[in-house]
């Protein structure tokens, strides 16, 4: 399986020669992404094929259903990087239709340890019950939720100290959230922006 996958390497390696002989040295002198795409770990969404950026257009972050948890180290690192290093001003929260997190979140029977990494959505399906109960069925109730988890990413992201730095220091820095259908292939936009601080960000 190694074996196969260096193979396909060197013939990927040896393409992007073949098109443009700089392709790696050009790389190799460092990386300017105008985007920080946080999204979810599931393989069928992958950030630069979907939203058609090239390698070098988007910093990406990904776990599983795209929490924000306000103690993720990983990601709080990530986003000091994205903006403080890379200069990003452009930061996308994308979930989408069909997230297998949001589906157990939901599910009554126990998952490990993501049932810990999980519990924000589940608070948040508390929240929005009524809401989420007049909907029409289990897909239709999942795929909601999916989106208010975006929403909620927003403003939790748009209340760590990184962001509120950035905008204290006037770095034009904006927070996005999206949701991407995998049964059509499309991005949605859920209008939801931060560009300050709390709920009085969100647009």
């Amino acid at each position: 399986m190694v074996n196969e996958l260096l193979s396909r390497n060197r013939e990927w390696a040896e393409s992007q020669r073949k098109g443009n002989p700089h392709y790696f040295e050009d790389f190799a002198k460092g990386q300017q992404p105008e985007f920080f795409w946080i999204g979810c770990s599931d393989s069928r969404v992958p950030a630069n094929v979907i939203a058609k950026q090239g390698p070098g257009e988007v910093f990406v972050h990904r776990n599983i259903a795209n929490v924000v948890h306000s103690s993720d180290l990983n990601l709080l690192s990530a986003l000091e990087f994205a903006i403080n290093n890379l200069g990003i001003r452009k930061v996308l929260i994308c979930g989408h239709y069909g997230c297998g997190g949001v589906r157990a979140s939901m599910e009554s029977h126990h998952h490990g340890l993501a049932d810990h990494w999980l519990e924000p959505i589940r608070r948040l399906a508390a929240k929005h019950r009524t809401e989420l109960a007049q909907l029409a069925d289990d897909t239709a109730r999942q795929n909601r939720l999916a989106e208010l988890n975006v929403i909620e990413g927003v403003i939790r992201l748009s209340e760590t100290p990184i962001l509120r730095s950035a905008w204290e220091s006037g770095l034009p820095v904006r927070v996005h959230g999206l949701v991407y259908n995998i049964s059509d292939g499309l991005l949605r936009n859920l209008e939801c922006t931060a560009t300050e601080p709390m709920l009085s960000g969100l647009r």
